[in-house]
């Protein structure tokens, strides 16, 4: 590599922390958000960069475009049910992780919000997700998307009523959700039905997704009637505390290596969503190294 090239990978590598934030709310997949930046990546070596006057701005389109083709290809594909997953987890120690997850993770991208987004049409999520989280503005949101601006715009309105009407506002309060969810290991590990009753929202949302398909409870009396499930978890595995997505969260561990991660969504001292990812292979990709703190 000439020192044109390193310079110019110098530049690039400025943006990957963006790039790779803005693939991932795009496509709630770290392994496909990977490739939609080394994809840019490729653009960018090709080009050159003497021609382009604003790097990031064209970085975030070509992003922006790759991962609108991955959209659109994965829901002309996504006719069988059982296809349909949890997104992705991010999880870090509770300590915080390196930029490039914290980047991630930034302005609380919850599992809960990238559940929703999956329900949106390729274009619909592509301007929500790059006006609403990124501030790029419709002008440029119209190229990608092959529409006007005022067309781009009604494209982020629609799924900004969406997300607004489905995603519960979550606990700011970092000690009160440990306590939510102390409180429900307490109740896993008992098996108790009753304390898994009060400390869930009438309208809680259970996804699992154990790689054969995910499948939905929804309700307290329903989730809370799960109660021999957690147990099993709790008293099967050892639980460790970390941040799935920014927020305090669970991983099973077996024999040394995790094998679920579960994360909640806390609203007004209550579990208004839980996520359990139990898929032994996608677990395993995530690369859990650091170890969270036994519950």
């Amino acid at each position: 590599m000439d020192t044109a090239d390193d310079f110019l990978a110098g530049r690039f590598e400025e943006h990957r922390a963006h790039l790779k934030a803005v693939a991932y709310r795009m496509l709630g997949s770290l392994a496909e958000a990977d490739d939609a930046v080394q994809e840019a990546w490729l653009r960018l070596s090709r080009a050159g960069g003497d021609e382009i006057g604003n790097l990031g701005g064209w970085l975030t389109t070509v992003v922006g475009r790759v991962c609108l083709d991955m959209l659109r290809s994965r829901t002309a594909r996504r006719e069988d049910p059982l296809e349909q997953r949890l997104p992705d987890p991010v999880v870090t120690p509770e300590g915080g992780g390196d930029p490039e997850q914290e980047a991630m993770i930034a302005d609380s991208v919850g599992l809960a919000l990238l559940v929703v987004l999956e329900s949106l049409s390729p274009a619909e999520r592509l301007a929500f997700v790059l006006h609403d989280m990124f501030a790029v503005p419709f002008e440029q949101i119209a190229v990608i998307v092959d529409r006007t601006p005022v067309a781009a715009k009604k494209l982020a309105s629609r799924a900004r009523q969406r997300v607004r009407g489905t995603v519960p506002p979550a606990e700011p309060d970092p000690g009160r959700r440990r306590k939510v969810v102390e409180a429900f290991l307490a109740a896993a590990r008992g098996g108790d039905f009753e304390a898994l009753l009060a400390i869930l929202d009438p309208d809680v949302v259970m996804r699992v997704d154990t790689g054969g398909g995910l499948w939905t409870i929804s309700g307290a009396s329903a989730v809370a009637g799960q109660a021999s499930g957690f147990q099993r978890f709790t008293t099967s595995h050892v639980v460790e505390a970390v941040l799935v997505n920014g927020v305090i969260g669970l991983v099973g561990m077996e024999n040394g290596r995790p094998r679920s991660v579960m994360s909640f969504t806390i609203t007004d001292g209550r579990i208004a969503a839980l996520d359990l990812l139990s898929d032994p292979p996608r677990v395993a990709a995530l690369r859990l190294t650091t170890p969270g703190e036994p519950l």
